[in-house]
């Protein structure tokens, strides 16, 4: 999408500063710094916002041979104002958008073209049942290929209801090898009302999920594996700029380690490095860390590299 950004409420006249963003692309960014090929297939407008989203990409070297462009539908937008001190709302115009009248067509040669991770969000399928027929086929390629699949709820409250998520969502068990979710997005993939955080990780795994990751924010982040034991890992502490993004850069760090090979410890310790870096600069996706930054927040606060 094409993102506004404004340090003050919009009828206050605020100024605005422009960039791109979206979850997945987010995470594309993540992977890419980080050392990865990574590919977009989104789709965009035929138009000046699809062409900055476009510019925006490549130049962090994410794959878009198969972003595709929609000549009769607009990019997607975001506004986001900082209403009350550092509380901020975001407004979206999704209906309508290229992205939102995509289909499962428009993903075939990227399917084709093959790949190890295959990276779904909450969100490509709360835009209408055009994406949600590509998530669903997407997945199914995936599996039927031996792709890993990771999910990331990314519960958005302003595109759809938690109970139309959890019917769409839930749909996909069996499917993700790897679940990532907050601990209130939890209940929106698995149990049912009362259930505590073990049951609903219990029952994802009954659905053949692989592993459940859990991101609790200034907490941290946990693991939960099949065999009930759990892996954790405590935030790295910086100063919060921006929160926008830091689920994604989770996202890309833990899933740097999976292309990595590392250990449970190691992936989630990437994981919560990344979304620190997210939180301590402004934007999405422009304090992502690069491969050889990653070590930068093991020094004592206020350092200098020299």
């Amino acid at each position: 999408m094409l993102c506004v950004h404004t340090p003050g409420p919009l009828t206050a006249g605020a100024g605005a500063r422009i960039t791109v963003a979206g979850a997945e692309s987010n995470v594309a960014v993540g992977l890419a710094r980080l050392g990865h090929r990574a590919g977009w297939a989104g789709r965009l407008g035929a138009d000046e916002p699809g062409r900055t989203v476009l510019r925006a990409l490549r130049g962090e070297g994410v794959d878009l041979r198969h972003a595709s462009a929609d000549e009769g539908a607009p990019t997607g937008a975001m506004l986001r104002e900082t209403r009350v001190g550092d509380i901020a709302r975001v407004h979206y115009w999704r209906a309508g958008s290229a992205a939102s009248r995509q289909r499962p067509d428009h993903l075939a040669a990227a399917l084709a073209d093959g790949a190890r991770i295959l990276h779904l969000t909450g969100i490509t399928p709360a835009l209408g049942e055009g994406p949600r027929a590509a998530v669903t086929d997407a997945l199914r390629h995936a599996r039927e290929h031996g792709w890993t699949v990771s999910l990331d709820v990314n519960h958005r409250e302003r595109l759809w209801s938690g109970a139309q998520a959890a019917s769409v969502l839930r749909s996909l068990l069996p499917g993700p090898d790897v679940v990532i979710a907050s601990e209130d997005e939890l209940p929106i993939v698995a149990g049912a009302a009362g259930d505590g955080e073990r049951q609903r990780v219990a029952e994802l795994f009954a659905e053949g999920v692989g592993e459940v990751v859990v991101k609790l924010g200034a907490q941290g982040a946990r693991i939960h594996h099949r065999d009930g034991s759990t892996t954790e890992a405590p935030a790295r502490r910086v100063p919060v700029r921006d929160t926008p993004g830091a689920g994604d850069a989770f996202c890309a760090g833990y899933l740097s380690g999976l292309l990595d090979g590392l250990g449970a410890g190691r992936r989630l310790e990437r994981a919560v490095v990344c979304g620190a870096f997210a939180v301590a600069c402004e934007g999405d996706w422009e304090g992502l860390a690069h491969r050889d930054e990653l070590t930068l927040l093991d020094g004592a606060p206020g350092h200098t590299v020299r």
